[in-house]
C-alpha cells in the first residue's frame, strides 16, 4: 500500500459502507490508519455481501430522504417521542451475531426479523434510534447480512448510487479481529432525526483500541434508518483514546 493510502482516512474518498465493516478491517499501526474499505474502491476488496432480494416490508424512499415522517411503526411498536436525550444505559437483552454483541428489547426493538435475517422495526424513541444503530454495527459486521441490511436501512437521495457501487463479494482482512459496543452518545434527537455516536472497542491481532462511529439516523417508513444524503456520503469514523464522554453500555 502506498504512503498516500496509508495516511488517508478510510472515508476521505467517495463511498459509503456500514461502520462495523470498516472498524473490522482497519488496521491501527503506530496510531496511523492503514486499512481502507469502500464500496466500489478498486484498491481493496469491496465489503459487500452476495446480491439478494430486498427485505424492506415497504419500498425504500428514493427522492424523499425522510420518507413519511408521520408513519406509524412498521410493525406496530407503541410510543412516539419528539424530543429526548439519553444519559443512562437503557436495559437490553444482549445477543450475538458472530462475535459482535447487539442489544434487543421488547419495548425498543428489533421487533421483527426478515427472511434474509435482517433485524428491523425499532421504536420511535431515543432508545429506538440507539438500538437501531447498535444493531447496524452487528449486522454489517456479517458478510451474509450486509447487502440485505443496506437495501432496507439506507435511505435518501444517495441510496441508489451507493448500492450501485458494490463491486465484489469478499470481505478480507477480518481474521483475528474482534469488536463490541463499549458506549454511546446520543448527539441529537427530535423524533424525525437522530445522531448516534457509538464507541466501539476492538482487538486486531492483539492490538486493542477504541473507534467512534457516528450514525445519522432518520425516521422513514415507520422505522429508524441510516441517512444517505448524496452519493459521496460517508460515515464519520475516528479513532478515540478512551471512553471519556460516553455512556458505558456493553454486552
Amino acid at each position: 500500500m502506498s504512503s498516500d493510502s496509508t495516511e488517508q482516512s478510510p472515508f476521505s474518498r467517495p463511498g459509503f459502507v456500514a461502520a462495523a465493516v470498516v472498524v473490522a478491517l482497519i488496521l491501527v499501526v503506530g496510531g496511523v490508519l492503514v486499512g481502507r474499505v469502500f464500496l466500489g474502491d478498486d484498491d481493496t476488496a469491496a465489503a459487500v455481501a452476495p446480491s439478494g432480494t430486498a427485505v424492506a416490508p415497504s419500498a425504500a424512499p428514493e427522492d424523499d430522504e425522510a420518507g413519511d415522517d408521520d408513519a406509524d411503526s412498521v410493525c406496530g411498536l407503541r410510543g412516539k417521542e419528539i424530543d429526548g436525550s439519553l444519559s443512562m444505559p437503557p436495559e437490553a437483552v444482549w445477543a450475538y451475531q458472530g462475535t459482535t454483541g447487539y442489544p434487543t428489547s421488547d419495548e425498543f426493538g428489533p421487533a421483527k426479523t426478515s427472511d434474509a435475517g435482517v433485524r428491523y422495526c425499532f421504536a420511535r424513541t431515543p432508545e429506538g434510534a440507539l438500538f437501531s444503530a447498535a444493531n447496524a454495527l452487528a449486522q454489517t459486521s456479517d458478510q451474509s447480512s450486509l447487502r440485505p441490511w443496506a437495501e432496507y436501512f439506507l435511505v435518501g437521495p444517495g441510496r441508489d448510487a451507493v448500492l450501485a457501487e458494490d463491486t465484489g463479494s469478499n470481505v478480507t482482512g477480518s481474521n483475528g479481529t474482534r469488536m463490541d459496543i463499549a458506549g454511546f452518545r446520543l448527539l441529537s434527537y427530535d423524533g424525525e432525526r437522530a445522531t448516534v455516536d457509538l464507541a466501539v472497542r476492538y482487538s486486531i491481532s492483539g492490538q486493542l483500541g477504541y473507534m467512534s462511529t457516528v450514525y445519522p439516523m432518520v425516521w422513514a417508513d415507520g422505522d429508524w434508518k441510516v441517512s444517505v444524503p448524496d452519493a459521496d456520503s460517508s460515515l464519520n469514523v475516528a479513532k478515540i483514546p478512551d471512553l471519556a464522554g460516553y455512556v458505558a453500555w456493553a454486552p
